[in-house]
């Protein structure tokens, strides 16, 4: 049963081919089989990717030669502009946007004579550089403080002269009572060193070192007249009297008496009174004064060594234990008794009479007799000795 051409383009329709049985749709165009392509096709189709490639290849070389001519168009304006504005160097090439070509670039041309005269400029220009404080003659120091007076110029010289003060305060110290710092003589020295410094004038002809150490002993002396609690008018007179004291003494031989004081200082016996009791502070120490120096690292001070009058001495106790042992030997009970209470007691004859039951001059009887034969001994024992 045949069919029309319009019913075959609208209803579906079956085909069997080679057992396989493939549904199209109504008014669908089945592809072309190799078979059915003809040869004409495939020539077209190299034609067209040949002009393809060549269209790209003409578009990359419009490319590069547009890159070439902006920069050129580039250079030419930048020397242009060098020539209107009088640049007498020339622009420098411009680089290329390829980062593997390297462009070199010209050296920089300095002239030999310009640097030289430009270096002559400067070191004419420069102020010529100041000799340090330490490298100059102290003279030199000197006069140049006394024209510009710096506090670096004064710090120098206070400095270089520092050695003054540590001389002058050691040589002091040893004359002076431990009590004294020898720090503080250091400190009181330098102070005078700063005023020394201020007030020395290079042009009288003295040395510094002997007009610095003059106002550096000053100053240590009133530093320690500062520390003394006895006013300086009583320390004075005393030393005067201790002065006319011991030149007595060594024009008689014999101890200075008050009254002789008295008339060589040709004062009244009140006012030597008052003297002599205003010089009674002066000669009270400090017991814990350094008495004198031993090889131990421990000083003897004056509490160590002073003595005690109402202290009895162990070795005093025990002599007087053994004198009395030896005195006492071979002497009757009533004998003993007075030789211990008339000497050791301190007891007269008749309290020793009373409480022996003795007359006074019974005691004085025994007592004689006792110190003979005492002395007998004692000349029997020096004879066998010898």
């Amino acid at each position: 049963m045949s069919r029309t051409a319009s019913e075959h383009t609208t209803t579906p329709s079956t085909t069997v081919s080679s057992g396989t049985i493939t549904k199209r749709a109504r008014g669908a165009v089945s592809p072309p089989t190799p078979s059915t392509i003809p040869s004409s096709a495939d020539a077209s189709i190299s034609a067209a990717t040949s002009a393809l490639r060549a269209a790209t290849s003409r578009r990359k070389a419009s490319s590069a030669a547009t890159a070439i001519a902006d920069s050129a168009l580039s250079t030419a304006l930048s020397q242009a502009t060098a020539r209107k504005s009088g640049a007498t160097k020339a622009a420098p090439p411009a680089r290329v946007k390829n980062p593997r070509v390297k462009v070199p670039v010209p050296p920089r041309v300095v002239n030999a004579s310009t640097g030289a005269e430009a270096a002559a400029t400067r070191a004419t220009k420069a102020p010529p550089k100041p000799v340090p404080l330490s490298k100059r003659p102290i003279e030199s120091v000197w006069r140049e403080y006394r024209v510009t007076p710096t506090t670096e110029i004064r710090n120098y010289l206070i400095a270089h002269h520092l050695d003054l003060v540590s001389y002058a305060a050691e040589r002091l110290h040893k004359r002076l009572p431990s009590e004294v710092e020898l720090n503080d003589l250091k400190s009181a020295g330098a102070f005078g060193l700063m005023d020394a410094v201020d007030s020395f004038d290079p042009d009288r002809g003295v040395k510094f070192e002997t007009y610095c150490t003059q106002r550096v002993r000053g100053a240590m002396f009133d530093e320690l007249r500062s520390m003394d609690w006895v006013p300086r008018l009583v320390r004075s007179r005393t030393a005067k009297v201790d002065k006319v004291r011991k030149s007595i003494e060594m024009e008689t031989g014999n101890r200075a008496t008050e009254t002789e004081v008295a008339s060589r200082l040709n004062v009244s016996g009140e006012e030597f009174d008052k003297l002599h009791k205003d010089s009674r502070p002066i000669s009270m120490v400090s017991l814990t004064r350094k008495c004198f120096e031993t090889d131990s690292s421990k000083d003897v001070r004056e509490i160590d060594v002073v003595e005690d009058s109402r202290q009895e001495n162990p070795l005093q106790a025990v002599q007087k234990q053994d004198l009395q042992a030896l005195i006492t030997k071979g002497l009757s009970r009533a004998e003993r008794l007075i030789v211990v209470l008339y000497y050791y007691e301190e007891m007269t004859m008749k309290e020793i009479g009373a409480t022996l039951d003795l007359s006074e001059s019974r005691v004085s009887q025994m007592h004689s007799s006792i110190l003979a034969r005492l002395k007998a001994q004692m000349q029997h024992r020096e004879t066998v000795e010898e």
